[in-house]
């Protein structure tokens, strides 16, 4: 079945193409960042990565407000983001997109994603903005959308080559090619490959109370090689197909946490090998029809190895495969000018083998279906839609959890109170839920399949202003969102002497204000200036019961204020960047006693970039400089962070 819906859209391929040819049209300006949309998004583009100093996906967000990176530390360490308090299991991240699921953990690693071979990143909350998308687009609290590289070649210059090295401390060595082909006036091809090795070796500070004693993180080498292949064949934007094929492979030491008086363990390894392949058609009709195809395919393959467990064979040696079938077809229509609806239906199927003693091998069958609508009325836009969900999920041994079906509405609206249209209020209500993952419901020695969805409902409120300008600054724009978020039936894992379970526990209400201002200058006719600023306050509490000690306490890891602010030069061909993020204190569990509060940092890259061209072949140099000030911090309790350290890149383009 599977080979059959990836040979789906082929069949579409000789339709008439009924799109006319545009006369095109230069304009020379400055471009606004896209800030006034219905839902509230933040994006970056490849063009800024380098002054963000992000060589993955988590380094290019970290910077938007209402973000949190939980970040293990080193160059292999484990990197999930949480969006306004609700976790990482609340955010789904969209590979061209088709979303990257993991049905075990349901969280992705966003360290694994580089940015070689990425145009665009972009952070919805609540849901896109487009309604002619997959259903699963529907069914996360907020989306990280990741946009790929297309080929853009002509008749002229068929192909195009981009060759580059990245190398600094802990020991980095990361070569990667791109190679861009056009095949005809409709194919064109691009593949990208990297090494990444790194011992991961890095200096930190440990306090006893009264000093403070040098050490070596070790066991946190990685060892990553990555090939990705797109295919794309183009009538013209109205009528295109893409085919992507991607497989990752790593293995990595995992450091154990550094307590106090306590060697940290070493000899725990993680190996994984991961595939997916996956294909996309798109159709849109003079008539007023957009149609949209996906189709995927996805193996992950994790092995992990603790010599040190304390258990009767002396360390544990796991070995898991999970795999995910995946159609989804999505309709709209214009049934006037001003306003569109659409229907979406998404199919996937997860399963799961592992080589543990009583595993329940379960199958997940999910149905997604979704109708929506967005009408706009003058300066008014009102966005509607209704998901429904229905699971069913069998196991080959032990008992199961019970079948799903669940209906979750979003109201969105917009509305442009002036005849300038730069200022713009905005609002949203969403419901909507996250499964238990397989983990949560079969992993340990005591499961519990009676878990309950984890819900949530979203408010938001804010305004926005873009404003193009001709004097000094080129442009401003400024937005601000306040929000709130009740989440019921919070999964929470409890330990106990010898393993622990996953329970329904808590009861969270979330209230926060999101920040973001930029702008861009011309300081004479060389010099161009640049600044991004970012704020966001984040109160999350138990509310669960008020006669505990920890009720109106604090949620772990969030914390109360985030402040980021990005500022550069460019000049000519060079461009010298600082980046700044300072967090204030949180704590690590539900207690909020002073002994687990986690103090708070301010941690600043300083990064510059240098673009030529040698025989008209452009090439990058950068430099880099993480943690200027040699900061002494940790993100997450006992996994302390890198000290000052520095990466070079050479690129050139052919």
């Amino acid at each position: 079945m599977p080979l059959c819906l990836l040979l789906l859209p082929a069949v579409l391929f000789a339709q008439k193409d009924t799109t006319k040819k545009l006369r095109d049209v230069n304009i020379s300006t400055s471009q606004l960042p896209q800030i006034q949309t219905i839902a509230p998004s933040q994006q970056i583009t490849a063009n800024d990565f380098d002054r963000y100093s992000a060589v993955n996906v988590a380094d290019a967000i970290r910077d938007f407000p209402g973000v949190i990176i939980k970040d293990y530390g080193g160059i292999g360490g484990l990197k999930t983001v949480s969006v306004r308090g609700l976790g990482a299991n609340h955010t789904a991240v969209l590979y061209d997109g088709v979303q990257i699921n993991d049905a075990e953990n349901g969280q992705v690693d966003l360290g694994r994603l580089n940015l070689n071979n990425v145009q665009q990143v972009t952070l919805y909350n609540g849901q896109p903005t487009n309604i002619c998308q997959p259903a699963r687009s529907f069914a996360s609290a907020s989306i990280l959308s990741i946009t790929t590289v297309k080929p853009n070649l002509s008749l002229d210059k068929p192909y195009q080559l981009t060759a580059g090295v990245k190398a600094g401390s802990f020991g980095l060595f990361n070569p990667y090619l791109q190679w861009q082909q056009r095949l005809s006036n409709n194919w064109s091809f691009i593949i990208n490959s990297y090494t990444e090795n790194a011992n991961g070796q890095y200096k930190y500070l440990v306090n006893n109370g009264s000093t403070n004693t040098g050490q070596t993180r070790l066991g946190s080498d990685i060892a990553a090689q990555q090939v990705d292949g797109s295919l794309y064949w183009t009538k013209s934007d109205s009528n295109k197909f893409n085919f992507h094929i991607n497989y990752y492979n790593s293995d990595r030491g995992l450091p154990g946490p550094v307590i106090l008086y306590t060697p940290p363990p070493v000899g725990q390894r993680l190996w994984n090998q991961d595939f997916f392949s996956q294909a996309g058609y798109e159709y849109i009709w003079r008539t007023g029809f957009h149609l949209l195809l996906n189709t995927k395919f996805s193996q992950d393959f994790l092995h992990y190895f603790d010599p040190q467990f304390p258990n009767s064979v002396g360390g544990l040696d796991q070995h898991f495969t999970q795999r995910e079938f995946y159609q989804s077809a999505a309709l709209s229509y214009h049934l006037l000018q001003n306003w569109e609806v659409s229907y979406a239906t998404d199919f996937s199927l997860n399963n799961m083998d592992a080589d543990l003693p009583n595993f329940h091998y379960p199958t997940r069958i999910t149905l997604l279906n979704v109708l929506a609508t967005n009408l706009v009325l003058g300066k008014t836009t009102l966005q509607a839609s209704l998901l429904n969900t229905n699971v069913t999920e069998t196991v080959r041994t032990g008992t199961t959890t019970p079948n799903r079906n669940i209906y979750s509405p979003t109201l969105m609206a917009t509305v442009k109170p002036f005849d300038d249209q730069s200022f713009q209020v905005r609002g949203f209500y969403k419901y909507i839920f996250r499964l238990p993952t397989f983990n949560e419901l079969y992993y340990g020695f005591v499961t519990n399949t009676n878990l309950k969805p984890e819900s949530t409902n979203q408010y938001d409120a804010g305004i926005t202003y873009n404003k193009s300008l001709s004097g000094l600054l080129d442009y401003i724009t400024f937005t601000t969102d306040a929000y709130y978020n009740n989440v019921t039936n919070k999964i929470v894992y409890i330990p106990n002497l010898y393993s622990g379970s996953s329970q329904n526990f808590g009861k969270v209400e979330i209230k926060g204000l999101d920040v973001s201002a930029k702008t861009q200058a011309k300081l004479g006719s060389d010099y161009m200036a640049l600044l991004s600023v970012n704020y966001s306050y984040q109160q999350a509490l138990n509310v669960t019961d008020p006669t505990s000690s920890e009720y109106l306490n604090q949620l772990p890891y969030i914390p109360k204020n985030t402040f980021a602010i990005n500022a550069g030069i460019n000049k000519g061909k060079i461009g010298i960047y600082y980046n700044q993020v300072i967090s204030s204190s949180r704590y690590y569990n539900n207690n909020n006693s002073p002994d687990d509060e986690l103090p708070s940092y301010a941690v600043g890259d300083l990064s510059i970039v240098y673009r030529s061209s040698a025989k008209h072949c452009p090439i990058v140099l950068s430099a880099a400089i993480n943690n200027l000030f040699d900061k002494n911090y940790v993100v997450v309790q006992s996994y302390p962070m890198p000290g000052r350290s520095f990466r070079f890149s050479l690129q050139i383009t052919i």
